[in-house]
């Protein structure tokens, strides 16, 4: 990497992926970075935004750009989720916390994972409005009724049940750099190596940033020694044999908002109507999971239809920019999630840092929407595509 990268000053997304990629030892970067198996489904998510064409318009009344949204009642300064990421804590301080506060800054919601570092608590002292909350399905239910109980009591409004997620995907990234599998010795010495690299980090997030423990799960682990303990008890409770037909329970246990995330088949929405969900995720996980599935572009027009107005759609999985959002919002997106993107952010400038994205995001979207000669995002629509 260019010694540039030091000097610069991010304008894009792109730009704060290269800060992060200085700043964090290698495993973490390419923990956010990576994908499954060649990471090809992970690029074409990217490619099917960029190859989607816009259709500029001129001499249009577009001195008053509002790119307000209302989204299962809470009204949002543009159409965009901060979606969860595992282990954020880890790419700065206290990471979910320096991002939900970014969150709360632009009107914006942001999701906390099931395994952050911070806990739902520590979230709820500095949260100046309410953040959403993402399960995954687990076998322990008595447990995952415990977290829903407890986000309920730090004031969350809305759950994200995370349903891709039966068995993990093959992420060669996370194997090769020790995250996932078994290490040898001279891995374990290339790994402390590589973080004793990087001071910045080491002092701000490894020592200062301490607890370095899943937040939601030291109950559920009360002897774990360190986060492989947490995750080999996360591993061994992602259930492969739930069905539709055991949702209800979710149900039971939750009163707010229900969003199903992992929704990229026809049958599979109608099946989320039919359940009752208030809204959808069209999403591959970022390409994290299977690989060859198609982009979530592609499919969401297909999806928007068959849920016929009957529940939200949201889309993730590829979105780094403003025009990225809008290109969503005319294929009948309601709004956006991303990970990756503040993950960048977060781990090279912290709080700051996800503050200027959301700020590039939306500027993004401002200058896409005058461009193509809308004012509301309820006037983009398929016309402003070539």
């Amino acid at each position: 990497m260019s010694s540039k990268t030091l000097d610069l000053a991010p304008a894009s997304v792109e730009d704060y992926r290269k800060l992060a990629e200085k700043r964090l030892p290698r495993a973490f970067f390419d923990y956010i970075d990576g994908a499954a198996h060649q990471e090809l489904t992970a690029k074409k998510n990217i490619l099917a935004f960029e190859s989607l064409q816009l259709r500029q318009r001129i001499l249009r009344d577009v001195s008053n750009i509002d790119t307000s949204v209302n989204l299962l009642g809470r009204a949002l300064d543009f159409p965009l989720i901060l979606g969860p990421v595992g282990l954020a804590g880890i790419f700065a301080r206290r990471g979910e916390a320096q991002a939900l506060k970014a969150a709360n800054k632009a009107k914006i919601p942001f999701c906390l994972s099931t395994v952050s570092i911070c806990s739902i608590e520590e979230l709820n002292e500095v949260a100046t409005e309410p953040f959403w909350f993402q399960l995954y399905v687990i076998r322990d239910r008595s447990y995952a009724i415990k977290l829903m109980q407890n986000a309920a009591a730090a004031g969350c409004d809305t759950l994200v049940l995370t349903v891709d997620l039966p068995v993990v995907g093959e992420r060669y990234k996370d194997v090769r750099n020790g995250l996932s599998g078994k290490t040898n010795l001279m891995g374990s010495i290339k790994k402390a190596i590589n973080i004793a690299c990087h001071p910045r980090w080491l002092w701000d997030v490894a020592i200062k940033g301490k607890p370095l423990v899943f937040g939601n799960l030291v109950d559920a682990v009360p002897d774990a020694s360190g986060l492989k303990d947490f995750k080999s008890w996360v591993d061994s409770q992602f259930d492969a044999s739930m069905t539709w037909d055991d949702l209800g329970w979710i149900r039971e246990h939750w009163s707010g908002n229900i969003i199903i995330k992992g929704i990229m088949d026809v049958d599979d929405a109608k099946k989320a109507v039919a359940f009752g969900a208030d809204a959808i995720v069209v999403s591959n996980h970022g390409g994290r999971q299977l690989e060859g599935v198609a982009p979530t572009l592609d499919m969401l027009p297909e999806i928007v239809k068959a849920v016929d107005k009957k529940c939200k759609v949201i889309v993730d999985s590829g979105i780094r920019s403003g025009l990225d959002i809008v290109k969503a919002i005319a294929l009948g997106a309601d709004a956006c999630i991303i990970g990756r993107a503040w993950a960048y952010a977060i781990a090279a400038k912290g709080e700051d840092g996800v503050t200027h994205v959301l700020e590039i995001m939306k500027n993004e979207m401002r200058v896409a929407m005058a461009l193509t000669g809308v004012t509301k995002v309820s006037d983009i629509d398929a016309d402003i595509l070539n």
